[in-house]
């Protein structure tokens, strides 16, 4: 029976087998409008809004800055692209805004290309992100093998605790930080002489009040405590620690005009392998989060809905002057915890972000950038799923190799060689394990032990004449049927044709078989007709059947049967008219 009030979160495959483009393409605000949404619901929606916003302005502003932007720019991302994400997106609980997976990609980016080019690679990465929606490929990317999963996101943890280390020590370097991993930390070491214990000590105060209360008092917003206890403190003490207001001059009290940034062909192209970056990883995070926001509430969410609505969102957070936008783990995590009902919460949460711009901006100026390090290094460290890692590495080489080439490539080189290559390696391990699953038995029992009693409870003996029949030989392929294993099986089935008069291969235990096999059991049939050998074919499942047909493998070449035991006999029956004959 379904629950009252939740069939718009019911799989499609519940409804119907073929889901129309509304039931699709439908924003779960809506949905949750034509239920019957209530006063009381509302006010949940409020107060998770509003909790979800104390956590997101100290984040958003520090990921802005960890971007190699202004702080301003994470503040614009989560109050446009956030009200957006919710307002139009499958879930009813993602929180959108900048996401500390961006920062390594987004720095890169403005360092080679600069703020309009990061502009422009966002824009596109929203276009991207809506044909990709529409053309229905949400479902896909949730087939990214999970070693890939965490190898990236352990990797962007290791980045961007790196990239905290110059405001957590505030150090002084000779020359602008590096945003690639190798020259940053060669730079980093460098300037490690010029520690202001100032920075260092405010740090680790912030870290200490972030864990302390995480401890003590889960239910109160540790990083926003956190950060106003370290900007009065510093301010009080007249620290000589670098703020928001000393770096950046503060953050403005409105949202920009929207503007296009400049565009041409040549910037499109050069920006290209960013906006496909930002598109990839923008799909991964939010799906992410939004599966992740299904098993804390057992609602479901519209994967392609959810990646048009991310496509929307980071062309106007572009257009305001925002960096990237998705969905976030934590946030929507906050979320649903704090009792989030609807998507309402997520655009109040942005309206909250917003109000902050307009009333408290002059008071950001105060908030010293070790504080906002600090911050992050908490954020880095959750990010990296350790116990998942650890398990990973003990349990296979394979899932062992995937992680690590996926890790070591997403530090070192850039986050979409990691999960490219790291795909890869995943997609040929799991062809090598489905290679080995792939078997041939022959000369074995292919019939149960143990057969059914007869009318009168009589014990129906095993026929062991399958297993040692001089004439007649049986083969079973075990596990599916593809081309990773035909090689092999058709190497062995090739053989037959000299040794026996006739052979049953059997299909009972072959769920699957793909074009490259079907040929290999097309060239054996035909060998096997020119040697004058029988071949016949058992409990072939008719999506096999077909498979083989279209290759040639039918009736009279070969004779089909739907046990072992029918084609013995049917090819002793066979064989005996040939001798009469």
């Amino acid at each position: 029976m379904r629950p009252a009030g939740r069939s718009g979160d019911l799989p499609m495959s519940d409804r119907r087998q073929s889901p129309t483009f509304i039931e699709l393409f439908t924003p779960k605000l809506i949905t949750v409008l034509r239920e019957s949404y209530s006063v009381a619901a509302l006010r949940a929606d409020f107060i998770a809004g509003l909790t979800v916003a104390i956590v997101a302005l100290p984040l958003s502003m520090a990921i802005a800055i960890a971007s190699g932007t202004t702080p301003e720019r994470g503040l614009f991302t989560a109050a446009v692209g956030g009200f957006l994400i919710s307002a139009l997106g499958g879930s009813r609980f993602q929180i959108g805004g900048p996401a500390a997976a961006f920062t390594v990609l987004v720095a890169l980016t403005v360092s080679r290309v600069g703020l309009d080019g990061l502009f422009l690679a966002t824009m596109m990465a929203g276009v991207f992100l809506i044909a990709m929606g529409f053309l229905r490929l949400g479902t896909y990317i949730k087939f990214i093998p999970y070693p890939v999963t965490v190898g990236f996101i352990a990797g962007i943890a290791i980045t961007l605790l790196a990239g905290q280390i110059h405001d957590l020590l505030g150090l002084k370097l000779a020359a602008a930080e590096p945003a690639e991993f190798l020259p940053k930390v060669k730079a980093l070491w460098a300037g490690i002489s010029t520690i202001n214990p100032a920075s260092a000590a405010t740090a680790l105060a912030t870290l200490a009040i972030i864990i302390g209360l995480k401890k003590v008092r889960p239910q109160w917003p540790g990083l926003l405590i956190a950060i106003t206890v370290a900007a009065v403190v510093a301010t009080l003490l007249k620290l000589p620690i670098e703020t928001i207001g000393t770096r950046f001059g503060g953050i403005p009290d409105s949202l920009p005009r929207p503007a296009l940034p400049d565009f041409s062909l040549e910037k499109m192209q050069a920006v290209l392998p960013d906006a496909i970056s930002f598109a990839l990883l923008g799909a991964i995070e939010s799906l992410l989060s939004a599966v992740a926001a299904d098993g804390m509430t057992g609602r479901r969410h519209r994967s392609n809905m959810e990646l048009v609505a991310q496509g929307f969102a980071n062309i106007a957070s572009a257009l305001f002057g925002g960096i990237c936008a998705t969905g976030t783990i934590a946030r929507t995590a906050t979320n649903v915890r704090a009792g989030a009902r609807s998507p309402l919460s997520g655009m109040f949460h942005a309206v909250f972000i917003l109000l902050f711009m307009l009333v408290a901006a002059p008071l950001a100026s105060f908030i010293p950038l070790a504080a906002l390090a600090g911050v992050l290094v908490i954020v880095a460290w959750n990010m990296a799923e350790k116990p998942e890692l650890l398990t990973l590495l003990r349990s296979s080489k394979g899932d062992a190799v995937v992680l690590l080439a996926t890790l070591g490539l997403t530090v070192f080189r850039s986050l979409t060689e990691g999960i490219v290559v790291g795909f890869g390696l995943g997609a040929l391990l799991f062809i090598n394990r489905m290679a080995q699953s792939t078997g041939i038995q022959a000369r074995a029992p292919h019939v149960p032990d143990d057969k059914a009693d007869d009318a009168n409870g009589g014990r129906t003996p095993y026929d062991a004449r399958i297993a040692t029949d001089p004439d007649v030989a049986a083969y079973r392929i075990t596990g599916a049927f593809f081309f990773a294993g035909a090689a092999t099986v058709g190497a062995v089935l090739d053989n037959i044709a000299d040794r026996h008069k006739a052979f049953v291969i059997d299909f009972a235990a072959v769920p699957f078989i793909d074009s490259t096999a079907a040929n290999t059991i097309g060239s054996v049939a035909r060998k096997a007709r020119k040697g004058g050998v029988a071949l016949l074919i058992s409990a072939a499942s008719p999506e096999v059947r077909e498979s083989l047909a279209s290759h040639g493998v039918r009736s009279p070449a070969v004779r089909f049967e739907p046990t072992l035991e029918d084609a013995f006999a049917a090819a002793h029956a066979g064989l005996a008219q040939q001798k009469i004959r």
